[in-house]
């Protein structure tokens, strides 16, 4: 059965578009979530809500418990996530505004856990494919419906954070490869694995990385600014997937099963 979690990212609130909302309280083993959990159904489907910043973005990234957030929502039955980021563009042809639904990570974080298993058991998850496929091109289907601009796939780098990439960091991550650039995906996707969960990203592209020269500077102001305008077609998106995730069988929620040694 189809339960899906929602992990709000920068600029993202709960929607009141829910019916049934109650917050609960969810303890873990890893310690608290970055905020109650909203839960809430639409359209028939439960879904479940973290705010991965807190409820008033008081969490900088590299403090943010991914482990609890992922756990909470495996606990309340969640079986695929939708997770919101904003993401700072490394090409010309992503456009401050534009939804980005990216396939692969570039990992440059250097302080998180990124896995669950620390006891007795080692578990090597594969990651050739992080993101799922079914619902990324759900994702990208349900854009061309809604006449929303978007790119279909994409390799999103994680930096550590909290602050901005240099000039010369933003260049060589583009002669890496990356597309879009952030701070929260990683390791988030990868313990959404961990847990046997499906996991896609919908990207927000707030400006040019400061690569783009003719561009300003990124600053905090001019990625609210993006977002405010950019935010309602993220929940149009949202609230159109939701009631069309299929309920089938998916590697993404069995490759846990053969990676614990």
């Amino acid at each position: 059965m189809i339960k899906v979690g929602i992990i709000g990212g920068t600029g993202f609130d709960s929607p009141d578009i829910l019916k049934n909302i109650v917050k609960k309280k969810v303890h873990t083993p890893f310690g608290a979530p970055s905020d109650l959990v909203t839960r809430g159904t639409y359209e028939g489907r439960d879904v479940a809500i973290i705010p991965r910043h807190g409820p008033s973005h008081n969490i900088y990234p590299t403090l943010v418990n991914f482990r609890a957030n992922i756990w909470a929502l495996r606990e309340l039955g969640v079986t695929h996530i939708l997770a919101i980021t904003a993401v700072g563009s490394l090409r010309e042809e992503i456009a401050p505004g534009d939804l980005v639904f990216p396939d692969q990570f570039i990992d440059r974080t250097t302080q998180r856990k990124s896995t669950f298993f620390e006891g007795q058991q080692v578990c090597h998850i594969p990651m050739a494919e992080p993101f799922c496929e079914k619902l990324r091109l759900l994702l990208g289907r349900l854009s061309e419906q809604l006449s929303l601009k978007h790119h279909k796939r994409g390799t999103i780098i994680t930096i550590e954070g909290p602050r901005f990439s240099t000039r010369a960091e933003s260049r060589m991550f583009r002669q890496w490869g990356a597309d879009i650039i952030n701070m929260s995906t990683v390791p988030e996707v990868v313990l959404a694995r961990e847990a046997g969960i499906c996991y896609a990203t919908i990207a927000m592209s707030t400006d040019y990385d400061c690569w783009h020269e003719s561009e300003a500077p990124v600053t905090w102001e001019m990625i609210q600014k993006t977002m405010g305008k950019n935010i309602q077609n993220v929940t149009k998106l949202l609230f159109a997937a939701i009631p069309q995730i299929p309920d089938n069988d998916c590697p993404c929620r069995e490759a846990v099963t053969c990676s614990i040694l």
